[in-house]
């Protein structure tokens, strides 16, 4: 089967779906993922996504992004997110997602290594609202088609130049034609026995890149997040969002010690759990939210208080067990400052990608941000190469 399109987009994440509701209405575009289209990282997102809330606040955004990832960040890409952020939260309203508000202004919240509040959220389900909205406005575009349980499983290539994919789709071989491809299939959380990501993320676009000798950076930049719900049980992990403890809420050994700053990056507060367990002899830590009100952790942590629940244990009156898993791939395809990646017609965004961002360690809710900042920038590189090339 042969189907043409001007753009092909793998994967209907956040970076998937702004990067084809920023492509023009007037060029057709082709979206697959490869399971249904819900079933993407960015609607498991919980604690929100940050901005730069004000002038004053860049130097300290720049700064805690910078310490966080190791100062191994590309300070370009750092620039670049910071500076649209407040442009990306503009298009995100236009498009019906609802932040938290207070008198018609919206409410900040911490996370871990921020130093001041800057963090944009809706409840504890922050990704779902932005995904939900996203989704819905590309159902609605007469030129977005949406192929769910469609697999990838390589790139059309002419001349060193990438003209659309080849994916699975019932039984059959599809290839999707396309001047322009952009990948943003997610990261690699599918390939860990412990992961807070869904099992069918296993790094297929980085696979068909090396295959391809397409650039690859930073592939042991995997982050572990300090606190998922720990359970006996198998499948993907329950995380409890880093702005649980933003709002106040603590670890404990199994002494009933605090062993760590709770609020320092994500990576420390890692080490600093799993040293604990080997020293407690234990599976997990406990995490005390005794410190907010009640109505807090009702208000804004609706979802996380029923999953505790669920797994048997009340946020309001007990300690809840925890421990690091998999969480986020801040490695991947190599991009510049516009998503291009380094084969000619080809980007990446999102966690498939690796345009510095993050350094070594991602700061708390910058992933979302990240994803759609260059997204944009991918999808206004298009559109001005497709004009281009009209105009010659």
């Amino acid at each position: 089967m042969d189907i043409y399109a001007d753009v092909v987009v793998v994967g209907t994440g956040v970076g998937g779906l702004f990067s084809a509701l920023n492509i023009g209405k007037d060029k057709k575009v082709v979206m697959l993922t490869k399971a249904d289209a819900e079933s993407s990282d960015s609607f498991l997102a919980q604690g929100g996504i940050c901005v730069q809330r004000d002038d004053e606040d860049y130097d300290g955004y720049f700064e805690d992004t910078m310490r966080a990832g190791h100062y191994e960040n590309r300070k370009e890409s750092v620039d670049i997110m910071i500076r649209s952020s407040r442009e990306v939260i503009a298009d995100l309203v236009s498009y019906g997602v609802e932040f938290e508000q207070k008198d018609g202004e919206f409410v900040y919240t911490r996370e871990g290594a921020h130093s001041r509040p800057r963090i944009l959220y809706h409840a504890d389900i922050t990704g779902k609202e932005i995904t939900s909205k996203l989704l819905r406005r590309a159902r609605e575009r007469e030129n977005i088609t949406i192929y769910e349980y469609m697999t990838m499983t390589d790139i059309l290539v002419e001349q060193d130049s990438c003209q659309g994919v080849v994916a699975e789709y019932q039984g059959e071989t599809w290839n999707i034609h396309a001047p322009y491809t952009i990948f943003a299939s997610g990261g690699i959380g599918g390939c860990y026995p412990n992961t807070t990501n869904f099992p069918h993320l296993t790094g297929d676009a980085l696979a068909i890149a090396k295959r391809r000798g397409i650039r690859l950076d930073h592939l042991d930049y995997v982050q572990i997040h300090p606190t998922t719900l720990y359970s006996k049980r198998p499948g993907r992990r329950f995380l409890i969002s880093e702005s649980v403890r933003g709002e106040g809420a603590v670890l404990y050994n199994k002494a009933g010690e605090r062993f760590v700053d709770e609020l320092l990056p994500r990576d420390v507060v890692t080490a600093a759990i799993r040293e604990q367990m080997e020293k407690d002899g234990t599976d997990h830590v406990w995490l005390s939210m005794e410190r907010i009100s009640k109505e807090e952790i009702l208000a804004h942590f609706p979802n996380i208080y029923w999953q505790c629940k669920e797994e048997g244990y009340d946020p309001l009156t007990e300690w809840i067990p925890v421990v690091p898993a998999q969480h986020y791939f801040m490695g991947g395809i190599w991009v510049d400052k516009n998503s291009k990646t380094s084969m000619e017609h080809l980007y990446a965004v999102g966690e498939t990608s690796c345009n510095g961002v993050h350094g070594r360690n991602r700061l708390a809710s910058n992933s979302l941000l990240e994803s759609m900042v260059f997204a944009k920038r991918a999808a206004q590189s298009i559109m001005l190469e497709l004009a281009e090339e009209e105009g010659r």
